[in-house]
């Protein structure tokens, strides 16, 4: 039989490395031509490559979360056809470059899909396997009364296992009494030393849940390398500052039947988009990137704004690409888009693509402020949190405002202090004073 070796093919777009993601194959398998063989993911996408013959696959060159260079091999295949002896010239073979499907979705995922799956099923039948060691009555969160849960407390009994007599289900004294008696239901260790003593007897039976071990892989991967890349390479400084968000939910309230009746859902991103897109015109430094090889800063045209989403598969950046020319509907459609592209992990490689400055917003979950981290090469992120009812001072009185913090994660090195203050300070008086946002249309 013919020993054939697969190296990475050239997956074009100037792509000269990818990571294993995952096997579909192992040592030992009959394949099929074109059967699915392995997934890599690069820069650009994940790329499923499949068998180029039909043979026995010999063996994996790379394991999963290796870096593999185009020309390395993957695989050796033995197939029923050609000659290849070793020290001889290799016949002539078809080249590897046919790759199989560019996926229209975030790469890396799969592996980390699977294995929550794996989980939430072991968990499921954990929960099954403890349910059936109940006793015949168990309440997880029994009806009693603080005197009755001190009475079970003082004898000894797990109030969970008495069953109960009273009215609506409730546990009576007389319950736990009729139980501590019997001495049959639910009495825990009734002194300090037997509890030891079972706490001791059951670490050494070990019945502690193992701990498990998952491939550092894909997605999650990236994105730690990508969040280790920007605070290793740009200097992180933080500029905070509050917002009235007053007449901002006003506006919002008063268009959202009209976004409605076109179809259109209408957040607070949108209005923050716009003001983003009028400060980033008066400050554009921070629509910038600096091009280290050739030892130049990049002022950006066009306003590409990715927006940070947390995703079950990790932090992802879609972006909403030259946002300068969108109106604000057309900015809430393309926002509803991505959302729903980056919730059904359906974003494609040009989703992802070609950011210059980044929003990012942990919505009901943002808390007092953040320090975002830069979205490198991007020089700026502005990191954007609840809004909630503060005290403020309006001319001189005291009154309760609806206030928003806003958070500016600035590269030092390309963006002076005053200069991210002043960029800061131009999306503060658009958000609070909406009306400027359309001054341009």
């Amino acid at each position: 039989m013919a020993r054939f070796e697969f190296k990475l093919p050239d997956i074009g777009e100037g792509v000269m490395e990818g990571e294993i993601v995952a096997w579909h194959v192992k040592e030992g398998d009959q394949v099929g031509e074109d059967q699915v063989m392995v997934e890599v993911m690069t820069d650009k996408a994940t790329v499923t490559i499949g068998a180029p013959k039909t043979g026995k696959i010999e063996e994996l060159r790379a394991a999963v979360g290796s870096k593999v260079q185009v020309g390395d091999v993957l695989v050796v295949i033995h197939t029923g056809n050609g000659s290849r002896a070793h020290g001889g010239h290799p016949s002539k073979m078809p080249a590897a470059s046919a790759v199989g499907d560019i996926q229209e979705s975030l790469p890396g995922t799969s592996y980390f899909a699977e294995k929550r799956a794996t989980v939430e099923t072991a968990h499921e039948d954990k929960t099954q396997a403890a349910g059936a060691e109940q006793p015949e009555h168990f309440v997880e969160q029994p009806l009693a009364t603080p005197a009755t849960r001190k009475l079970a407390r003082d004898l000894g009994l797990d109030l969970r296992r008495v069953a109960p007599t009273g009215a609506g289900g409730r546990v009576t004294n007389e319950d736990v009494r009729s139980a501590s008696s019997s001495g049959t239901l639910g009495a825990p260790a009734a002194s300090a030393a037997a509890v030891s003593s079972n706490v001791a007897s059951k670490r050494a039976a070990g019945d502690a849940p193992a701990d498990k071990r998952l491939p550092f892989v894909g997605m999650r991967r990236r994105i730690a390398e990508r969040m280790h890349e920007s605070k290793t390479t740009a200097a992180h400084f933080t500029f905070v500052e509050e917002c009235d968000a007053t007449r901002l939910i006003q506006l919002r309230d008063k268009l959202k039947p009209a976004a409605q009746a076109r179809g259109i859902e209408l957040t607070y991103m949108p209005f923050i988009l716009k003001a983003v897109c009028a400060a980033l015109k008066k400050n554009p430094m921070l629509n910038s990137s600096l091009d280290v090889e050739k030892n130049e800063l990049v002022l950006h045209g066009r306003c590409n704004l990715g927006i940070a989403a947390a995703t079950e598969q990790g932090l992802v950046v879609p972006v909403v690409h030259d946002a300068q020319a969108l109106n604000l509907f057309e900015l809430a459609a393309e926002v509803n888009r991505l959302g729903k592209a980056a919730r059904d992990n359906k974003l494609t490689v040009a989703d992802m693509s070609g950011s210059t400055f980044t929003v990012t917003s942990l919505g009901k979950q943002a808390g007092l402020f953040a320090v975002p981290i830069v979205n490198f090469p991007n020089v700026g992120i502005l990191g954007i949190h609840r809004i909630k009812e503060r005290p403020i001072v309006q001319n001189g009185q005291i009154a309760i405002g609806q206030v928003m913090l806003l958070s500016l994660s600035l590269d030092h090195r390309i963006v002076d202090g005053h200069v991210g203050a002043a960029f800061a300070y131009d999306v503060i008086a658009h958000l609070e004073e909406p009306a400027l946002m359309f001054m341009d249309l």
